[in-house]
């Protein structure tokens, strides 16, 4: 059984953030229901690689739920959505504060039908201040939360990658599961507000702002663990990463690329010296290691216990045999899209993987099946259609 059986998730969504965390959700055993716009559905099917009117992004994002299309600005269509969420568990929304209390679909009015029912209202920047109804996207939150300044030296560079989404995503979760757990234990259902502003910058928070924090005048300034860690080291026919981080590790770099004489060197004999003289220390490894292979260099360090890697391209990656010892990747056989490659849910329950949930569905797939549990039949389905309130 999975530990999320028997829960029933309503998504009002379009992109990432509140998609990936119904997903996830849906992973673990929830019934997710997709609540689609009647035109084009989320953006997001046709954003990237496609196939079949379906992208790999919306494949990775989507699957394990049912899709409905349904008009929620019809008064017909919030009936009926009204009429599904009575026995829903959980809501998750990730629309602008106001909109969905101005499609009747608000948390108050809902879970004052439904006292169980749990509402995780995700915005970019929260319920009050002057960005409230600002649009957010990704980049616009790592600009403001701090991810482009950790990110650059000499100027403001991103993380080209969706992160603030997808950690807005995972605390989205986790408070959906505290929340299911205050219910069981109360019976009560509640109302979660959930920024991406405020998850962003509570991520990065830790290391990103550790300078940041200490804030009486006495303190003593260090440098951020970003600028001693993440450093590409350069060698003859390419690059690697290493983190030597206690005096064991640093001892075996020395070691690994012959160089023990330095851990006697005033400059680098203990960790205050060290930081005093990192450009120095930094160097003399650098000079050294353009003078060897990469994998030369990897099977030094990982013979003296050093914490390494090759940097991996995409392909790399996805061939990595500890990827396949961990069976993280399977090929699944889509309906719409053919084969893809799913990374499995990480998490194992009693050390066993979850299975692969239902792939994505179409959009729409399920508006019938699911209307029709409310009580919706054929007859009233088709003269609802033709009204263009579903489709």
């Amino acid at each position: 059984m999975k530990p999320l059986e028997n829960i029933t998730i309503v998504e009002f969504s379009t992109m990432i953030t509140a998609a990936f965390a119904t997903m996830m959700l849906a992973e673990q055993g929830a019934r997710a229901i997709k609540v689609e716009p009647i035109d084009a559905g989320d953006p997001m099917r046709s954003l990237g690689t496609q196939k079949g009117g379906m992208s790999g992004l919306f494949a990775n994002c989507n699957r394990g739920k049912e899709s409905i299309r349904v008009d929620l600005k019809h008064p017909e269509g919030q009936k009926l959505i009204k009429e599904l969420l009575r026995k829903a568990d959980v809501v998750i929304s990730n629309f602008r504060p106001g909109v969905m209390d101005s499609l009747n679909l608000g948390s108050e009015a809902l879970r004052a039908e439904n006292p169980r029912l749990i509402y995780m209202a995700i915005s970019g920047f929260g319920t009050q201040g002057p960005l409230r109804n600002a649009p957010a996207y990704d980049p616009i939150i790592q600009a403001h939360a701090g991810f482009t300044a950790s990110q650059g030296k000499e100027a403001p560079e991103f993380v080209r990658n969706l992160m603030c989404d997808k950690i807005t995503a995972y605390t989205a979760c986790q408070a959906v599961t505290a929340a299911l757990l205050h219910r069981e234990r109360t019976g009560e259902g509640q109302h979660i507000d959930l920024s991406m502003l405020d998850a962003g910058l509570f991520f990065i928070f830790p290391d990103g702002f550790m300078n940041h924090t200490l804030l009486d005048d006495d303190i003593e300034p260090q440098p951020l663990l970003g600028d001693l860690l993440y450093e590409l080291t350069l060698t003859k026919d390419g690059g690697l990463t290493i983190s030597a981080a206690t005096d064991k590790q640093r001892a075996g770099l020395l070691k690994a690329v012959g160089m023990e004489e330095l851990l006697t060197d005033e400059r680098f004999n203990s960790l205050e010296n060290l930081i005093a003289n990192y450009e120095e220390f930094g160097q003399l490894l650098a000079d050294r290691f353009l003078e060897m292979t990469t994998e030369e260099a990897i099977a030094g360090l990982r013979e003296n216990d050093v914490p390494c890697a090759r940097c991996h391209t995409h392909d790399e990656v996805l061939s990595q045999p500890q990827i396949e010892a961990n069976e993280t990747l399977i090929d699944i056989q889509h309906p719409i899209i053919g084969k893809m490659r799913v990374v499995r849910s990480p998490a194992r329950f009693g050390g066993t993987r979850l299975p692969v949930a239902r792939p994505s569905p179409g959009h729409g797939e399920q508006t019938l099946e699911v209307l029709s549990e409310i009580g919706l039949d054929a007859e009233a389905f088709e003269r609802l259609k033709d009204e263009g309130v579903v489709l």
